[in-house]
C-alpha cells in the first residue's frame, strides 16, 4: 500500500482534470490556432512560388545502329547492377556535367543562380561583422555551382535501373529545360566516351595488325621450309605421302596374299583329284578352263553316237570298237588337261609369293621412312600451330579493327541510356503549398497550445490527485485536485482511509492503542497519537469501523493494489478475516483470487468444496497445471488456490516461484490476496521478494508487545507501512457465522 510518512503524500496525474483545464482555455487556444493558421496562411501566399520538373533515364546496352556481318557474333553486353547505377547517377551530378549545362542554357546571366549579386542589407553587416563569410569572395561560376547543386536532385528509382532527374526553380520553363538538357549532355557524353574508346582502339590496332601479318607471314614461310627440308609431302590436309604410300603398299599385299592362297588351294585340290581318281567335273578350276569345255563337248558327242549304235550294233562292231577307243583318248586328254591346269595354278601360287615376298621388302622400307616422317612431323606441327596462332590472333584484331572503324561515325555508337520520360513545363507550383501549411501550422499551435495548458496544471499541482493514506499536518488537508489548503479553507468534510501503522514508530505507540478495543475507539486513538486534526465525520462514516474489512477493501480499492501479503499473527481467526476481505470484494463486483499459504488451511476449509483438491503446493512441486489449481469459493463468486496436497517441505523449497505464479494471476485479477497465516517477516519477505506489495496485517485481537515486535521486524526487511485489519462490520460477521457453519 502506498502511504504517506514525513508529510507527504503519492499522488497521482488527473486526466479529467487536465482535459478540463483546456476545456476552459479553449477560447485562448482556438484564437491562437486561428491567429497562427492566418499567419501561415498569409506568409505562404506571400512567398515565390518554386517549379519542380523531372525526366526519367533507362540505363540499359544499347547495340550500335548498322549491321554487323552474319558469321560474327557481337559480345552481349551485360546489365547494369546496382553499383553501376549508383555510379551513373553520380555522374548525372557531376561538375563537368552541371558545368556545360549551365553554358548551354547561360543560366550564369540568370540572378536566381547568382543571387549574392545583389546581397541584402542583413548580409552586409553580418560580413562586416564577420558572422558571415563573403559570399563575393567565391568565383562566379562557383557560386552558379552551388545554387544549381542545391536546386537539383538526382536518384535511383528504387528496384529499377532508372534514374530520375528533378530540378526546382522559379521558372517553370526552366525547370523542364534543365532535366532535359542534363539528360542530352549525359548522352552526349556517354556516346563521346564510345566514340573516344572506338578510336583509340582503332589506332592502337593499326601497328598491331601489322606486326601480326609480318610475323604470320615468317611463321607459314618457316613451315614451307621445314616440310621441304624433310620430304614431308602433303596428299591432303590430313595425309602425307609417306602415310599413303604404306596405306597402299599395305593394301596390295594384302591382295597379293588372298591371291597366293586361292591359287594354291585351286592347286591342291585339283592335284588330289586326279590322283584319287575322282572325277574333275564338279572343280570349278577345272570345268572353267576352255580346252576341258571342248574335250567334254566332244566325249559328249561321242557318248552320243555310242548310245544310238548301240541299238543296232553289237559292241563287237568295228564302229563301236573306234567310238570307245575315240571316248578313252578324250578321258586321256582331260587327265592331261587337268594335269596341266594344276601345274598352271602352282605356278601362279609361286608367282604371288614371289609378289609377296618383294611387297613385305616394300613394306618394312616405307615403315622406316615413315617412322622418321613422324619424328619430323612433330616439329613442324609446332610450326604450323605457331602460323595458326599468329593467324588467328590477326584475323580476331582485323574483326575489332573493322568494328571499331565502323563505330567511329557519330551515330554509331548511341549511349547506353534513353529518355523514358522527358521533363514538361509544370502548371502549378510544388512550394509553397498553401493549404497543407495552413493546415500543419494551425493543428501544430492547437497542439502545442494544449501541451502548455496541461503542463501548466501539472507543474501547479492542481491535475494531481492523492492516491494512498492522507497524513496531514497541522492546519492542512489535501485539497481534491491535489493541492494544499489551509484549515480556513476546508469547505467540505474528508474521508479517512485506512491508517498505515508502520507510518508512526513502534516506540511512540501507547499501550492504549494497541489494547483490544471497539473498532471506533481504535480509530479515535489512533487519530490522537498521531495529532492529526481531521473535519467533523458523518453518521454514516461514524458507524464505519475505520479498521474493518470494509475500510481495508476500500482502501484497497481506491490505491489500486494488485498484490497483497496478508498475515494472521492470532491463526485462523486472522485467516478467516482475510477471507471475508475476498469475499468482500467480490460483493464490491471485483475479480479476486486467494491463495492459501497457512499451515492450517484455514482458507481452504472456508472457501474450497474440497479439503483434497490441488492447490499451491502441487503447482509449486509442478504436480499440478495452472488451470487445475483455481478453484470457486463455494459462498460467493471468488476463486481459491487450496493449500493443495504435495509436501509442504519440498513446495517451500520452489516457493521462489510464488512471485512469478501472483504476478501472472495479476494480470487477470484485480486482486491477488496471499494469506500466508502466522508468518514472520523474513518469509514474507522471501516470497514477495521485497516487492512494492500492500503488506496487510490481520489481527482481530491485536496485542500491543506482539504488534510492536511484527512491525519492527518487517522495517528490517524494507516493509515501513502495514495496514491493520482488526475486524469486520456486521456484514462480515453474519458471513463469518454461515461459512463457519
Amino acid at each position: 500500500m502506498s502511504s504517506v510518512s514525513n508529510g507527504h503524500q503519492d499522488v497521482d496525474i488527473d486526466l479529467a482534470q487536465l482535459f478540463r483545464a483546456v476545456w476552459k482555455r479553449k477560447a485562448r487556444i482556438l484564437a491562437a490556432t486561428a491567429l497562427v493558421g492566418c499567419l501561415a496562411f498569409v506568409g505562404a501566399s506571400m512567398m515565390s512560388p518554386k517549379y519542380s520538373s523531372e525526366a526519367r533515364i533507362l540505363i540499359e546496352p544499347r547495340e550500335p545502329n548498322f549491321t554487323t556481318q552474319t558469321n560474327v557474333q557481337a559480345p552481349t553486353e551485360p546489365l547494369s547492377d546496382e553499383l553501376n547505377i549508383v555510379s551513373q547517377v553520380q555522374l548525372l551530378q557531376s561538375v563537368d556535367l552541371i558545368k556545360q549545362v549551365a553554358r548551354d542554357l547561360k543560366l550564369y546571366e540568370l540572378e536566381e543562380f547568382d543571387p549574392d549579386t545583389n546581397p541584402s542589407a542583413v548580409s552586409d553587416l553580418l560580413v562586416m561583422l564577420g558572422l558571415k563569410k563573403n559570399p563575393l569572395d567565391m568565383a562566379p561560376e562557383e557560386r552558379v555551382l552551388k545554387a544549381f547543386q542545391e536546386k537539383l536532385q538526382v536518384y535511383q528509382v528504387e528496384k529499377s535501373r532508372v534514374i530520375g532527374i528533378q530540378f526546382t526553380s522559379k521558372d517553370p520553363k526552366l525547370a523542364a529545360e534543365v532535366p532535359n538538357a542534363m539528360a542530352n549532355v549525359y548522352r552526349s557524353l556517354q556516346s563521346g566516351a564510345k566514340l573516344d574508346s572506338n578510336s583509340e582502339a582503332a589506332r592502337w590496332l593499326e601497328p598491331e595488325i601489322a606486326n601480326l601479318r609480318e610475323k604470320v607471314r615468317e611463321a607459314e614461310n618457316k613451315v614451307a621450309e621445314y616440310r621441304g627440308n624433310a620430304d614431308l609431302m602433303q596428299v591432303s590436309e590430313t595425309t602425307s605421302f609417306s602415310s599413303q604410300q604404306l596405306s597402299d603398299i599395305s593394301a596390295e599385299l594384302a591382295r597379293v596374299r588372298g591371291e597366293r592362297a586361292d591359287a594354291e588351294a585351286k592347286a591342291e585340290n585339283v592335284r588330289n583329284a586326279i590322283k584319287a581318281g575322282k572325277s574333275t567335273d564338279t572343280l570349278v578350276a577345272i570345268t572353267g578352263n576352255e580346252a576341258i569345255q571342248r574335250l567334254k563337248a566332244s566325249e559328249s558327242e561321242i557318248r552320243g553316237k555310242i548310245a544310238d549304235l548301240s541299238t543296232t550294233l553289237l559292241d563287237g562292231h568295228p564302229q563301236m570298237k573306234a567310238l570307245r577307243s575315240q571316248l578313252v583318248g578324250i578321258r586321256e586328254q582331260i587327265t592331261s588337261e587337268s594335269t596341266k591346269i594344276a601345274a598352271g595354278l602352282e605356278n601362279d601360287a609361286n608367282v604371288a609369293r614371289s609378289r609377296e615376298t618383294q611387297l613385305i621388302q616394300q613394306l618394312n622400307t616405307v615403315k622406316a621412312d615413315s617412322a622418321r616422317a613422324g619424328t619430323d612431323e612433330v616439329g613442324l606441327k609446332a610450326l604450323e600451330r605457331e602460323a595458326t596462332a599468329q593467324r588467328q590472333l590477326l584475323e580476331t584484331y582485323l574483326a575489332r579493327y573493322r568494328e571499331a572503324t565502323t563505330r567511329l561515325d557519330k551515330g554509331a555508337s548511341p549511349a547506353d541510356a534513353r529518355v523514358i520520360s522527358s521533363a514538361v513545363e509544370p502548371h502549378e507550383a510544388s512550394f509553397p503549398k498553401v493549404i497543407p501549411i495552413t493546415i500543419v501550422a494551425a493543428l501544430a499551435t492547437f497542439v502545442l497550445s494544449a501541451v502548455i495548458v496541461m503542463l501548466s496544471e501539472l507543474f501547479s499541482g492542481r491535475a494531481l490527485r492523492p492516491v494512498g493514506p492522507v497524513l496531514r499536518g497541522e492546519g492542512q488537508e489535501p485539497h481534491r485536485d491535489g493541492a494544499i489548503e489551509t484549515a480556513n479553507e476546508r469547505s467540505a468534510p474528508a474521508v479517512a482511509a485506512p491508517r498505515a501503522i508502520a507510518s508512526v514508530p513502534a516506540a511512540t505507540i501507547p499501550a492504549s492503542l494497541l489494547s483490544v478495543q471497539p473498532d471506533e475507539d481504535l480509530a479515535d486513538a489512533m487519530e490522537e497519537t498521531l495529532e492529526l486534526e481531521r473535519p467533523p465525520r458523518t453518521e454514516a462514516l461514524e458507524a464505519r469501523d475505520e479498521f474493518s474489512i470494509e475500510s481495508v477493501a476500500d482502501y484497497l480499492i481506491e490505491s489500486r493494489a494488485r498484490i497483497a501479503f496478508a498475515i494472521s499473527p492470532s491463526g485462523d481467526d486472522g485467516s478467516t478475516a482475510t477471507v471475508m476481505l475476498a469475499r468482500e470484494f467480490d460483493e464490491r463486483g471485483r475479480k479476486v483470487v486467494l491463495i492459501d499459504m497457512t499451515g492450517s488451511a484455514c482458507p481452504t476449509w472456508l472457501m474450497a468444496a474440497r479439503k483434497d483438491l490441488p492447490g499451491i503446493t502441487d503447482l509449486l512441486c509442478g504436480e499440478a497445471p495452472f488451470s487445475e489449481t483455481i478453484h470457486p469459493d463455494r459462498l460467493s463468486g471468488a476463486d481459491v488456490i487450496p493449500q493443495g496436497n504435495s509436501d509442504v517441505r519440498q513446495a517451500m523449497r520452489g516457493a521462489d516461484r510464488l512471485s512469478m505464479i501472483a504476478d501472472a494471476l495479476a494480470d487477470a485479477y484485480d486482486l491477488v490476496l496471499v494469506e500466508c497465516g502466522p508468518a514472520n517477516a523474513e518469509s514474507v519477505a522471501r516470497l514477495s521478494r521485497n516487492g512494492a506489495h500492500e503488506i496487510i496485517l490481520s489481527a482481530p485481537k491485536p496485542d500491543e508487545q506482539e504488534l510492536v515486535e511484527i512491525m519492527a521486524a518487517f522495517e528490517k526487511v524494507g516493509y515501513s507501512d502495514l495496514v491493520l485489519m482488526s475486524g469486520g462490520g456486521n456484514r462480515q460477521r453474519k458471513a463469518a457465522k454461515r461459512s463457519a457453519a
